[in-house]
Order: C-alpha cells, then sequence, then structure tokens
C-alpha cells in the first residue's frame, strides 16, 4: 500500500449506516472487477450490464480502464508500479461507489494477482462485496478482434510493455465467475454476472 502523506488529518463518520442507505436505495450494492486481456470483452459487456441494470431501477456506474486514464489517472503510463498505482486508486475509488449502494463494475486489465489482491483487500476490510470476474479470451482470439490496433502494434515493437505480448497476464485463481468469452455472447455474460448479484443479495436491501 502506498505510504500516505498526509498529515493532520482525522476521520469524520456520518450518521448514515450502511442498513439506513440499502434501505432507501433497495440494494445493498458492490463491486464488480473485470479483469482479462485487452479486447477480451471487458468494455463491451461491462456498458451492457450498467444498461440492463439500469433498466432494471438499479443504481450502477461503470469504471473503464481508458476512461479513467483520461481523468483521474492521466499522470500514469504502463510500467509495472504505474499499473500498480492505477488499480489501488481505482480499488479506492470502487470500494467508494460501493459504500454508496452503487453496482460499481469494474473493467480494467488488471494484469497482476497482487493488484487485484490490494483491490480485494480494501473492500474486505469495509465489509464491502468484490466480485471477480474473469473474463477469459484465448490470446489468438483477442489478436483476432484487436479493435484499437494495439497488438498489430506491439507486435510491430511500437507499444512496449503490452500484457499478453511482452508483459504478463496472471489469471485470477479463484474468480467469482470465469467467463469464457470467445463461447458465450454478450447476453450470455451480461446474464451470468446478474445470476452472480442475485446470488449474493446484492440487487436488494
Amino acid at each position: 500500500m502506498t505510504p500516505s502523506k498526509a498529515t493532520n488529518i482525522t476521520w469524520h463518520d456520518g450518521t448514515v449506516s450502511p442498513e439506513e442507505r440499502h434501505k432507501t436505495m433497495g440494494q445493498k450494492g458492490g463491486t464488480l472487477w473485470l479483469t482479462g486481456l485487452s479486447a477480451s470483452g471487458k468494455s463491451t459487456i461491462a456498458v451492457a450490464l450498467e444498461q440492463v441494470l439500469l433498466q432494471r431501477g438499479k443504481h450502477a456506474y461503470r469504471l473503464d480502464g481508458d476512461n479513467i486514464r483520461h481523468g483521474l489517472n492521466n499522470n500514469l503510463g504502463f510500467s509495472a508500479e504505474d499499473r500498480a498505482e492505477n488499480i489501488r486508486r481505482i480499488g479506492e475509488v470502487a470500494k467508494l461507489f460501493t459504500e454508496a449502494g452503487i453496482v460499481t463494475i469494474a473493467s480494467f486489465i488488471s494484469p497482476y494477482t497482487a493488484d487485484r489482491d490490494n483491490a480485494r483487500r480494501m473492500h474486505a476490510d469495509a465489509g464491502l462485496a468484490f466480485l471477480e470476474v474473469f473474463v477469459d479470451c484465448p490470446l489468438e482470439e483477442a489478436e483476432r478482434r484487436d479493435p484499437k490496433g494495439l497488438y498489430k502494434k506491439a507486435r510491430a515493437g511500437e507499444i512496449k510493455g503490452f500484457t499478453g505480448i511482452d508483459d504478463p497476464y496472471e489469471a485470477p485463481a479463484n474468480a467469482e465467475l470465469h467467463l469464457h468469452t470467445d463461447q458465450l455472447s454478450v447476453a450470455e455474460s451480461v446474464e451470468a454476472m446478474l445470476e452472480l448479484l442475485e446470488k449474493k443479495d446484492l440487487l436488494s436491501a
């Protein structure tokens, strides 16, 4: 964990209990953490799930890897250290959204197990649900899709440290959900995540 440089700060508790918040919102909220290779389908599935949840009257918000790097994390690159800080910040943001009772859909390559485990730990320490979803797509299929042309650039040496090519991807060993997106449609993947949320009783107060 990054050590805090802040001094003379004191935590200020509020008066709204988690139970009160859940009752008001009609749900408990939780973080769905989608991890997988670039072009595995993370963002596409996240967009679809967010839409379905909102259509069902549930509070949901999507945090996307590229989108976050346009603002909050635009000062970070793709070194191992910057990737770790990227995921640390996102873990903290996801925790805040989840504390607010929102279903938080975080779609990030997040290639390193330790970084994902840190995000899980900070949720656990706060008593919040963290559900890891392995969006599993063979490298060959991800390269075939390559919607942003990133694999082609990585193979040509134009991008260094690209996950799956010259930087490792550490697959989850115990994800709450394993989606084989070379075999499942987007709709089937969304349905599987909805079933997981229902099973964990996060869509009701």
